[in-house]
């Protein structure tokens, strides 16, 4: 910390994002790079690396590619931190089933390795997920048993307590992701249906009655600034992640998709999703703390919308399932 006068001047805090590279990690970086924070991504460029040219122009942004399995790389990045966000993991349900040994070592054994290496006075921002709920009744809060029904879940799950079992460390169980990110994600449910709806112009929706709860990629981003600038009071906590008025079922989705694209919307009850998640959720902790998402579904839709019209997405890298097939 410099003086200048009576005036005290902070220097930017240096923020690690492991997996920083991804749909969540480039949105993350580009905030806290425009807050004055020193962002150093360590990923191993899986996808696309050319979704970082624009960074290496702010003299405060750095990159280290690595595997979070591999020590002695991590614990090079981990040691210049003041602060962890570790994003790096396969997510998804079906990009998960792929390649279960690989999930269960990058989501568990990644996340004890960045445990390992770091030292007590480095915060950890874990980012977790509303999927360790699984098949529950009633509205979801922190305090709710876990009871994951997928193998994405489980792998979260375990990544999340070994987390909390560690001092100076907070968890956020973000509601599922949707909006326009450097790294685009297609597997995402609202990313997904609005594309379908406009390349094929119509829909088939199975358990239309299930409901979801939804957060906005920036919103994501601005929760993990929040958590560093409210770091004594937000520590060794978990918070669910997202808004109280965004719990959807799929039906009110679709039918907002449809206002907007003029698609076809077949609902189909009698067939059942592979990804089954039936859940509400409570935001009320992290409410409560002053924290509120910005962004409606409303509005992720419309910047979707607009996305589309002018890129094609084919490519199996906005698929979350591009990883090379290792048994």
């Amino acid at each position: 910390m410099k003086k200048l006068g009576e005036r005290e001047i902070k220097m930017p805090k240096n923020v690690l994002i492991t997996g920083g590279a991804g749909y969540l990690g480039t949105v993350i970086t580009e905030l806290l790079l425009s807050k004055g924070y020193k962002v150093c991504i360590y990923d191993n460029l899986m996808y696309d690396s050319k979704i970082l040219i624009p960074f290496f122009s702010n003299e405060n942004f750095s990159f280290i590619k690595g595997d979070i399995m591999d020590k002695p790389s991590l614990n090079n990045a981990i040691a210049k931190s003041d602060v962890v966000i570790h994003l790096a993991a396969i997510v998804g349900y079906f990009a998960c089933l792929k390649n279960e040994r690989l999930t269960k070592d990058i989501n568990v054994s990644g996340t004890k390795n960045v445990i390992e290496l770091m030292n007590d006075d480095q915060y950890l921002l874990f980012g977790s997920t509303g999927s360790n709920y699984g098949e529950v009744d009633g509205i979801c809060t922190e305090e709710t048993p876990l009871n994951p029904s997928t193998l994405y879940g489980v792998t979260k799950t375990d990544a999340e307590r070994l987390v909390m079992n560690r001092n100076n460390s907070t968890a956020f169980r973000f509601a599922t992701a949707f909006g326009v990110s450097p790294r685009l994600r297609m597997d995402l449910l609202v990313n997904d249906l609005v594309y379908k709806a406009m390349e094929d112009g119509f829909l088939v929706i199975y358990q239309s009655h299930a409901m979801r709860t939804f957060i906005h990629v920036k919103d994501i981003a601005e929760c993990f600034l929040f958590s560093i600038e409210n770091h004594d009071k937000m520590k060794n906590e978990v918070y669910n992640c997202g808004s109280n008025n965004l719990n959807y079922s799929k039906r009110d989705i679709c039918e907002l998709i449809k206002e907007k694209t003029d698609c076809y919307v077949h609902y189909n009850d009698y067939d059942y999703d592979k990804d089954n998640r039936d859940y509400e959720v409570s935001y009320d902790k992290l409410d409560n703390l002053g924290f509120n998402v910005s962004i409606d579904l409303a509005q992720g839709i419309d910047e979707l919308i607009k996305v589309y019209n002018i890129m094609n997405f084919t490519d199996k890298k906005y698929k979350n399932t591009g990883y090379p097939e290792i048994y």
